[in-house]
């Protein structure tokens, strides 16, 4: 059988999200197949998107096939490469708040996370008045894929661009073997949940419990990214108070909550993640944010909507500068029924209010990404 080794491969991926360790609820467990069918789907359609001669764009992630923390702000594409071809990038850039570009070295395995061979954003384009731009583009020794990100900072505001990739050299384009594709796709499978298993233990569970680390360059991630991250446990009675300045001069500042699964809480029915634009900052210039389970009538809310466990992961894109440990958060943890005197500043915020909010989330997302 064809499939048999995606087959097996499933088998066993489902053995590793039963055993997991972060698994102690039945919530969780549940959790973890849902992952699972995430991550089925994503290995199927890299493995199918393979053809480096002749590459285009898919989407990476989204609400239904999540992985690597994703981040609620994005849209993630991504192209296969052959190392040495010439290939060139057009598009048009839209009014998102930064638009980057990353080539790695190769897939994901169990023991680490691929190598930035490059990493740059639309500084590096020369886009005309109507937002065109064509980029030449050759893939360095040992990449292997194209990563766009287009991230928005105003959901309801900010409209996303196009981008296409074609090769210099006329396509040699050669129908696949299935039989390798299936093969991949459970190799790609087993790989990708255990990396994303170990990823939190490498950058995020050596740190304390309800705490936040200083500002750094991302894991793995961009030149022109940095990052702040941690993990909570909270009761239905405790609130999780995390406050950072708004940063000046950045397109980009952003916080989300994640799983145990190491993948987004929903986003699109929950107000899970805030960026700087969608925040109100306090009098100060600070943004406090509260994490609880319980409704406390603020704006800045981020919903555990049932998760006593998870990550949290702050984000500052499109930088000129590095940060600084004062350019990031703090977090204090205290009863929930203590946040008033908690919070010097405190503008509530009624429940139709909030709705409005939810609504207009559910609605941005649907016009911006394809399911």
């Amino acid at each position: 059988m064809l499939t048999q080794p995606l087959a097996e491969a499933i088998a066993e991926a489902e053995a590793i999200i039963t055993s997991a360790k972060p698994v102690k609820t039945e919530q969780d467990l549940r959790e973890g197949y849902d992952y699972l069918a995430g991550c089925v789907q994503a290995a199927l359609r890299m493995a199918w998107a393979y053809q480096p001669d002749a590459p285009q764009f898919v989407t990476s992630t989204g609400p239904y096939m999540k992985y690597g923390l994703d981040n609620p702000d994005t849209l993630y594409l991504h192209a296969s490469l052959r190392p040495g071809k010439d290939y060139v990038l057009t598009g048009r850039r839209g009014s998102t708040a930064d638009l980057n570009f990353q080539i790695l070295d190769d897939a994901y395995t169990s023991v680490s996370v691929p190598g930035s061979l490059t990493a740059f954003d639309d500084r590096e384009l020369s886009v005309a008045a109507d937002g065109r731009f064509e980029l030449p583009l050759t893939a360095p020794d040992g990449a292997s894929m194209l990563v766009v990100r287009e991230c928005y900072s105003d959901w309801g505001q900010e409209r996303r661009g196009t981008i296409a990739i074609r090769p210099v050299d006329p396509p040699r384009v050669t129908p696949g073997e299935a039989a390798k594709r299936y093969r991949v796709a459970g190799k790609m499978l087993v790989s990708q949940i255990k990396t994303f298993l170990a990823f939190p233990e490498w950058y995020y569970l050596n740190e304390p419990v309800n705490t936040l680390t200083a500002p750094r360059r991302t894991p793995g991630g961009l030149a022109t990214q940095f990052s702040s991250a941690g993990h909570y446990d909270l009761a239905d009675d405790q609130a999780m108070i995390v406050t950072v300045p708004r940063a000046r001069g950045v397109p980009y500042q952003g916080i989300q909550l994640g799983s145990i699964w190491y993948i987004s809480l929903d986003y699109i029915n929950h107000q899970t993640s805030l960026t700087a634009d969608q925040a109100i900052a306090d009098p100060d210039g600070m943004l406090r944010f509260v994490i609880s389970e319980r409704n406390p009538r603020v704006a800045n809310w981020l919903e555990r909507t049932g998760h006593d466990r998870g990550y949290i992961q702050l984000r500052w894109q499109h930088l000129s500068a590095d940060l600084t440990d004062a350019d990031g958060p703090t977090a204090e943890v205290v009863p929930f029924d203590a946040l008033p005197d908690a919070l010097p500043f405190h503008e509530r915020i009624s429940l139709d209010e909030y709705e409005t909010r939810i609504a207009a989330r559910r609605a941005a997302v649907a016009e911006r990404m394809v399911f």
